[in-house]
């Protein structure tokens, strides 16, 4: 399923994301070192094995990164015109290299452009979870969705 234009929308319409993904060792180390993201709790296995966790954790911004790009199969991808923003980024429980995560998505608001006929500002509520059915991330995005071809 591709995504869809702005008139297809419908408030409330949840989707949960066909695709899982298992987080890797090689996701966190080049995540982290091509961002210059030096936090040892990231890079140090040592470090990250005498911390609170007892190993290493995966950089918060990747998972971010993740559940977002998840989610584009269904929703924007092919129909977007501009991300706007995010808000309410929020990271309730930490993500570990071999964590699965899934993503779930939920429009949450949608408004018609001012400037733009037919196309409008979606409100996607997405929310990525690991395998113990754990919330890792969440956030409001805001996309620019075209009207239609």
């Amino acid at each position: 399923m591709a995504g869809k234009w702005f008139g297809e929308w419908q408030l409330g319409e949840r989707i949960e994301h066909p695709i899982r993904r298992t987080v890797t060792e090689t996701d966190n180390l080049l995540f982290s070192t091509m961002t210059h993201n030096p936090q040892p709790l990231h890079l140090d296995a040592e470090a990250a094995r005498a911390s609170e966790f007892g190993r290493i954790l995966v950089n918060g911004t990747f998972t971010f990164a993740l559940m977002v790009g998840i989610s584009v199969g269904e929703t924007t991808l092919g129909v977007l015109v501009a991300n706007l923003g995010y808000d309410k980024v929020v990271m309730p429980s930490p993500v570990f290299i071999g964590d699965t995560l899934r993503v779930a998505s939920e429009v949450a608001a949608l408004r018609p452009s001012g400037s733009r006929p037919g196309a409008g500002i979606v409100t996607f509520a997405h929310t990525a979870t690991n395998q113990r059915d754990e919330t890792v991330c969440s956030c409001l995005r805001m996309a620019l969705i075209g009207g239609g071809g």
